[in-house]
Order: C-alpha cells, then sequence, then structure tokens
C-alpha cells in the first residue's frame, strides 16, 4: 500500500529538499518504487538537487491544470529505475496548485508507487498546507537552534489541525530529523543537544543529519547524497532514517557518542 510522507519545516534552509531526495534514493535504493515531488511552486529546487534540472518538458502545476498527463511529467531517475522526480513550475505562484488537483495527482500517484515523498515549502502558507494535506506520515526538519525548533512547533500545530488526517479525527504521525548536528559545539553549548530538541517537540526521532561538506558536495553535483557518495556519514544516517520509515527497529545513535537512544526514542514511537 502506497505512503505519502510530507517533508516539512517552519524555517527555510534548514536541509529539506536535500533531505527529500536523500531519503527517496534510500527507499528506491531498496527496490520500492518511489516519487520525490516538489511543491515548492516559484522556486523549484528538488530538480536541481535531483540533476534533472534539463529534463523539465512539464510540471506539477501543467497536472493539475489539465495541460499534462502525470506520465508526461514524472522524470524517471537517470541512475535508479525505482526513482522519480514530479518537479515543480518555476514560472507560475502557488495560487496554481488547487486542493482538488492536488488530490486527485496524489490519488494517481498511490495508484503506481510504494512512496510518495512531498517536499514541502517551508512555513505555513498555502503551499505547505497542500502538501501536507494528505501525508499519512510527517518528516519534520529541523537544525538544533532554537529558531528553528520553534518553527518546527508551529508547523506539528499544522499536521494536528489542517491535515485530512485530522478532519478524520486521525492521529498523523510525525518524526523529526535532525539536520546539520555537531557534537562538539553542541557540548561546548553553540547549538541545542538532542535531548533538549527532543524535549521541546516530544516526537520520535528519525534520524540525526550530521554536519557535513558531503551534503553540499552532492548538492553542487545534482545528486542526492545517499547516490553521491553512499559510505559518507549523512549518506549512512539518511539510509538508517528510511529504513525507520519503513518500519525497521534501528537504534539512534547521538554522533560521536557511545549512548544509543533506543530506549527513549522508540519507546515514545507514534502510533
Amino acid at each position: 500500500m502506497a505512503k505519502v510522507i510530507v517533508v516539512t519545516s517552519g524555517k527555510g534552509g534548514v536541509g529539506k529538499t536535500t533531505s527529500t531526495a536523500a531519503l527517496g534514493a534510500a527507499l528506491a535504493q531498496r527496490n520500492e518504487k518511489t516519487v520525490v515531488v516538489d511543491f515548492d511552486v516559484g522556486l523549484r529546487n528538488l530538480d536541481l538537487v535531483m540533476g534533472a534540472e534539463r529534463r523539465v518538458v512539464y510540471d506539477f502545476v501543467n497536472v493539475v491544470q489539465g495541460d499534462a498527463k502525470l506520465p508526461q511529467a514524472l522524470i524517471r531517475d537517470k541512475r535508479l529505475e525505482t526513482l522519480f522526480l514530479l518537479p515543480a513550475s518555476q514560472t507560475r505562484d502557488k495560487d496554481s496548485l488547487t486542493p482538488e488537483g492536488v488530490e486527485r495527482v496524489i490519488n494517481e500517484l498511490k495508484r503506481h508507487f510504494d512512496w510518495i515523498i512531498c517536499d514541502s515549502p517551508a512555513g505555513i502558507e498555502r503551499g505547505a498546507t497542500l502538501a501536507m494535506r494528505h501525508a499519512d506520515m510527517a518528516v519534520v526538519v529541523t537544525n538544533p537552534e532554537v529558531s528553528s525548533v520553534r518553527d518546527s512547533d508551529r508547523i506539528i500545530g499544522l499536521l494536528d489541525s489542517k491535515t485530512a488526517k485530522a478532519e478524520r479525527g486521525e492521529r498523523m504521525e510525525k518524526h523529526l530529523l535532525l539536520t546539520r548536528y555537531d557534537a562538539k559545539r553542541a557540548e561546548r553549548g553553540d547549538m541545542l543537544k538532542v535531548d533538549d530538541v527532543l524535549e521541546i517537540l516530544s516526537i520520535p526521532l528519525l534520524g540525526i543529519i550530521p554536519e557535513s561538506m558531503d551534503v553540499l558536495r552532492a548538492s553542487n553535483i545534482g545528486a542526492p547524497v545517499t547516490l553521491a557518495d553512499s559510505n559518507s556519514a549523512p549518506a549512512s544516517a539518511y539510509f538508517e532514517a528510511a529504513r525507520r520509515l519503513a518500519g525497521e527497529v534501528v537504534p539512534v545513535a547521538i554522533p560521536s557518542e557511545k549512548r544509543g537512544l533506543f530506549g527513549k526514542i522508540f519507546g515514545r514511537r507514534a502510533a
């Protein structure tokens, strides 16, 4: 059964789009048919991170407005047969996406894919609420700094109130992806520690992505880090996060610390 995941954040620049690409590629490498969908109409960065910017002919808005069929807009990844991209439009605004059109496209994608990963615009405006509307679960991407965590708390409120699941009285499964984490800086007090972030947000931890130039290098060559350098520390963290999304029980260890968070984190897994 297809699962729809929204990758979201309150604050921009936290690594949401790179995380969408990395998780999508990691799931596709499990031989599960995966599509990443760019909801950031007007900016459109996911195609750059995926290395597919020159292959965009039709986009999400074209499909929603009936100018193209879904198969015409889907771009198959050149490295993975099981990975696809539905790009956003760079020339329209967010009002070009309608609730009815988005629902129709998501339902059509569900018939063809195992995973549908929606890259949400940052913030709480229309594009973000449309991206989370039909999600089965959410990945909340946060940096270990106060403003990012505070904004993520607002996003959690939206996930619990403005989704189709919320309207049906169902609980949205939410997971925290902590990006750009540096254990030494956290010990010095230059950024929040993992436990501090968990205490504030109170959602299960999906993974900790260490601060690394490997992520930037991968983006610059147009490849998810899980494909560009599968042996790097960030790629390993994303692979483990993808396994957890798929339901595997994998302990989460804080970088540079021997103590795992297995008991504490997975004991609080959302239903």
